[in-house]
C-alpha cells in the first residue's frame, strides 16, 4: 500500500514539474517585418540568389561583403531627411560608440572605396548580395530585414558601360523564367535637358520626382501636382506633350532628335541614349526587352545619367523587379576624387514575396538540395547504403543518406515528402545480385540498375 502511495506522489509530483516547465516556456515568435523561409521555398530562393551571383560574377564583377553594422556618422553622413527616421542605431551599453545597421548596399559601397581607394583598380567592378535594414512601417510585401542583389561599377564614364546592365539583366530574368519581362530606359540629361529648355532647370528636381510617379496618379492629379511645383499652364502641356512620345525606339530617337529644345545636356542625353540601344542590340539583348520609357526618372536625386526600370509583363502588379541608373559622385562626402558610377539593384526578398503569391509561379517543392536519398531496407544493407551514398557523392550527385531503422512505407513517405526526384533502395536481395532498386518518386515506378551503372542512370 506504502508503495501505491508513494508512486502516486511522484506522478502528482511529475504533473506539476510538467506544469511549471510548461508556463516557464516562452512562446517561439518572429519580431514583424523579419521573414523567414521554410526549407522548400528557401532552396528555390537560394536557387535565384545563386543564378544572380553566378551571372554578376560571369560579367566580371567582384564578390564584396561589407559589415551589417556601420559607424553611424559615417553611415549617415548626408544627414538629414527621412533616411535617419528609417535606421536601426543603438549604442553599446558602456561605449561612446554609436552603430547604424546598413540600411542599403551603396552607401557602404561609398565608403570601402573611399577607405580602400589607393588599393583597388579602376574602374572597379563589384557585387554584392546581402541583407539591409529599415526600420519602415510594416506593410504587406515590405521588410525591416530584406536582401538586395547589387552591382555596381565605379570610375567610368563610358555610356558603353552602361549598357551592360540591360544585358545582364536580361540574362537573370531569363534564368528566372518568369515570362517575359520590358526594361525600360531613359536618360536624366534628357529630361533635365528639356526641362532646362522650357525654363523649369530651377525645380528640375521636383518635376522629375512627379513624374517619377505618373504612372500612380491620375492625368488630373498630375497636372495639379506640376502646377503646386509652379509650372504653368503651357509648361504643363509641354511635360505631358513629351512624357507621352512613344513607339519603337529608333521611333523615339527620331522624335527626340528633331525636338527644339535649345539644351547641349538634352543633345548629349539623345546621344547617350542612342548608343546605348546600339550597344544592346549589339550585345543580343532582344529588342522586345528593352524600351526607351520618358515616363522613367528614378526620382532619387543622385541619378545623373541612364536610368533602368524592369516589370514583368505577365504581373506588373509586382511593379519594378530591378532598377538603377548612372551617377555622377559615389563617395563625395568621404574624398575628394571624383568616382562616377553605374548600378542596379534587384530587391530579391521583395520579388520572391510577392511572386510566391502567384500559384504555380515559384515551384517549393523540394524539402533538401540532394537529387537522391539513399535507403537501405534492412540494417545489414547499412554499409552498402553508405557505400553507395559516398560514392554518388563523389560523382556529383548530391546524395542524402537515410539511417532511420523505419518500415519501407515509412522511409518511402519521407522520401516523397522532402520532394526527392530518386530513391534508392537496397535490400538483401539487391545485395545478392549487385543492383539497387531505383524508385522514381514522379512516376512512382521503381526498376533494378546495376550498381556500376548507378551514377550513370542518375544523371541522364
Amino acid at each position: 500500500m506504502y508503495k501505491y502511495i508513494y508512486d502516486w506522489q511522484i506522478a502528482i509530483r511529475r504533473t506539476e514539474n510538467r506544469e511549471i516547465n510548461v508556463k516557464n516556456k516562452v512562446q517561439p515568435r518572429r519580431p514583424g517585418g523579419f521573414n523567414e523561409l521554410l526549407p522548400a521555398g528557401q532552396i528555390e530562393f537560394d536557387r535565384l540568389k545563386g543564378i544572380i551571383a553566378s551571372t554578376y560574377e560571369k560579367y566580371g564583377f567582384t564578390p564584396l561583403d561589407t559589415p551589417v553594422l556601420e559607424l553611424t556618422d559615417v553611415l549617415l553622413a548626408k544627414g538629414g531627411g527621412e533616411t535617419e527616421q528609417q535606421v536601426y542605431s543603438f549604442k553599446r551599453e558602456g561605449s561612446k560608440t554609436d552603430f547604424t545597421m546598413r540600411y542599403d548596399l551603396t552607401v557602404p559601397l561609398a565608403r570601402y572605396v573611399a577607405e580602400h581607394e589607393s588599393d583597388l583598380v579602376f574602374p572597379f567592378r563589384r557585387y554584392h548580395i546581402g541583407k539591409v535594414y529599415r526600420a519602415e512601417r510594416q506593410q504587406k510585401g515590405r521588410f525591416n530585414e530584406f536582401y538586395q542583389c547589387d552591382i555596381d561599377v565605379i570610375g567610368s564614364r563610358s555610356p558603353l558601360i552602361d549598357a551592360e546592365f540591360p544585358a545582364i539583366i536580361n540574362e537573370i530574368f531569363e534564368k528566372f523564367g518568369f515570362g517575359e519581362f520590358t526594361i525600360r530606359l531613359n536618360n536624366r540629361m534628357v529630361l533635365n535637358g528639356f526641362f532646362d529648355g522650357i525654363g523649369l532647370a530651377h525645380v528640375s528636381s521636383e518635376v522629375l520626382r512627379t513624374i517619377d510617379k505618373m504612372e500612380k496618379i491620375s492625368k488630373e492629379e498630375l497636372k495639379e501636382n506640376l502646377s503646386q511645383i509652379g509650372l504653368n499652364r503651357t509648361q504643363v502641356d509641354k511635360v505631358l506633350d513629351f512624357t507621352s512620345i512613344t513607339g519603337s525606339n529608333d521611333e523615339v530617337l527620331s522624335r527626340l532628335g528633331v525636338l527644339d529644345v535649345d539644351s547641349d545636356l538634352f543633345r548629349d542625353g539623345v546621344e547617350k541614349l542612342g548608343i546605348l540601344v546600339g550597344a544592346l542590340r549589339t550585345m543580343g539583348v532582344p529588342e522586345s526587352r528593352f524600351r526607351i520609357d520618358l515616363r522613367i526618372a528614378r526620382g532619387l536625386d543622385y541619378y545623373t545619367g541612364t536610368v533602368y526600370e524592369t516589370i514583368l509583363n505577365d504581373y506588373p502588379e509586382v511593379g519594378s523587379v530591378c532598377s538603377g541608373g548612372r551617377y555622377d559622385d559615389l563617395a563625395g562626402y568621404y574624398t575628394a576624387t571624383d568616382l562616377p558610377g553605374v548600378g542596379i539593384s534587384i530587391g530579391l526578398s521583395r520579388l520572391f514575396s510577392k511572386l510566391s503569391e502567384i500559384p504555380g509561379l515559384i515551384p517549393a517543392e523540394r524539402k533538401s538540395p540532394a537529387d537522391v536519398v539513399v535507403m537501405s531496407i534492412g540494417s545489414d544493407q547499412n554499409e552498402t547504403a553508405i557505400a553507395i551514398a559516398s560514392a554518388l557523392r563523389e560523382s556529383g550527385v548530391s546524395a542524402m543518406l537515410y539511417t532511420e531503422p523505419d518500415q519501407l512505407k515509412k522511409k518511402l513517405r519521407f522520401a516523397s515528402r522532402m520532394g526527392f526526384a530518386y530513391a534508392v533502395l537496397i535490400g538483401e536481395k539487391e545485395m545478392q545480385s549487385g543492383t539497387v532498386s531505383l524508385k522514381d518518386m514522379n512516376a512512382g515506378t521503381s526498376r533494378e540498375v546495376e550498381v556500376m551503372e548507378l551514377v550513370s542512370t542518375l544523371k541522364k
